[in-house]
């Protein structure tokens, strides 16, 4: 059956008191409460440093069995290296994972490319080669120059997600091109109506067999934190 995870992209925000944490509660029981609301995170962090094993060990204490993080790729990978020539870092990059994969709980790798990176399906093909097959992956392009029929089919040979990112300056095409959807959520405020037809675009997903991953907007406000529990209410509701 296929599932459905909604968070947000971090957690540790004393500025979703009382709107969505506790006004009293410790900020290091913060991640257990956000896991008793949502079933999933997406870790920002780890594009500017490798996780250690004792902060996974803790996340997996934290957070029950059927909890996932999505974890974002280094800039190393993306910004620095821009794909080429970057095996061996990103073996040592997934190596860091291993504690989440083993204990069933990690998500979709996210690759967020930078917006002076244009399309180049050769380089994007061949990083992709590299890519272990046991762990989803999902793309994130901020150039239009890769919003192409080239790109999916490039993603869809290695059953690699295209990231549906819509925000204020950019939205990317709703193009399925794996067996998961991954959604980011950016825009600062969505309407009922705008909730309402996420729910039902996740529904598609879901009835076709595709687990969805779906993140909104962190930042200091408690909004993304509460659109995201009315999202996996609102899915659950009508199942």
């Amino acid at each position: 059956m296929a599932r459905l995870y909604v968070g947000t992209s971090g957690w540790a925000y004393a500025t979703w008191k009382p709107a969505f944490y506790p006004e009293k509660l410790a900020q290091k029981k913060f991640l257990n409460f956000y896991s008793s609301k949502l079933n999933a995170v997406e870790v920002n962090y780890t594009f500017r440093q490798l996780v250690k094993d004792s902060t996974i060990l803790n996340w997996i204490a934290d957070t029950p069995e059927h909890f996932r993080f999505t974890i974002k790729a280094h800039q190393v990978l993306t910004h620095i290296k821009r794909l080429k020539g970057a095996d061996e870092f990103l073996q040592r990059f997934i190596g860091t994972l291993e504690g989440l994969e083993r204990a069933g709980r990690l998500g979709p790798l996210l690759f967020q490319l930078p917006p002076n990176f244009k399309a180049d399906q050769v380089i994007l093909a061949e990083f992709l080669t590299c890519l272990p097959r046991t762990v989803r992956t999902a793309f994130e392009f901020r150039n239009d120059s890769w919003f192409a029929d080239e790109t999916w089919q490039t993603l869809r040979d290695k059953n690699v997600a295209l990231c549906v990112a819509e925000s204020e300056e950019r939205n990317t095409p709703d193009i399925v091109t794996a067996d998961f959807a991954y959604y980011r959520y950016r825009k600062p405020n969505y309407t009922p109506e705008e909730r309402q037809a996420m729910v039902a675009r996740i529904h598609e997903h879901l009835d076709a067999g595709r687990d969805v991953y779906a993140y909104f907007k962190h930042e200091e406000t408690p909004e993304g934190a509460l659109y995201a529990v009315d999202v996996l209410q609102s899915v659950a509701a009508v199942k």
